[in-house]
């Protein structure tokens, strides 16, 4: 019965296969430097994905080598008050060393994409686990190619 509710998969010349789940339309997505797929959430309507939300997916991949350097900054700055306390937040293992920006990357794992409005336009949300801060996973957030905010505490879609 629930089955005729259900949006059929959308098929993205360049995604794969989307399917919709929880009000988004998934599927999974490697960005550079990331060991697997992570994954991919779009925002849309149940008949297919918004055509602006999914250009943006679309360019995701090719867009995060830029990302890398504003986002590696943000991460450094995210990090230095751990590193200053000496401990995580939750008081366990000390944070690693990280001698500046660029050095963040052995400690950071991509865990997610999404593409959906935030504060009333879309915007590229990738969530990022941090060896400093394991308590919680972090969101860069990208609008128009530019990094406009490192949250320090998000839930994936």
């Amino acid at each position: 019965m629930f089955g005729l509710f259900k949006s059929p998969p959308f098929v993205d010349p360049a995604l794969g296969t989307l399917a919709r789940s929880g009000g988004l339309w998934r599927c999974r997505i490697r960005l550079d430097g990331a060991d697997a797929a992570i994954p991919l959430a779009v925002a849309g309507p149940r008949a297919a994905p918004d055509p602006a939300a999914l250009a943006l997916a679309r360019a995701v991949a090719a867009s995060y080598p830029a990302w890398r350097g504003p986002l590696a900054a943000a991460l450094f700055d995210h990090y230095q008050p751990y590193a200053e306390a000496g401990a995580d937040e939750a008081g366990g293992a000390p944070a690693p060393v990280i001698a500046g920006p660029s050095a963040v990357w052995p400690h950071v794992s991509p865990v997610f994409v999404a593409v959906a409005p935030l504060d009333g336009a879309l915007a590229t949300e990738i969530g990022l686990n941090v060896a400093w801060d394991e308590e919680h996973t972090l969101a860069a957030r990208f609008r128009d190619g530019q990094l406009v905010e490192l949250n320090g505490s998000v839930v994936a879609p």
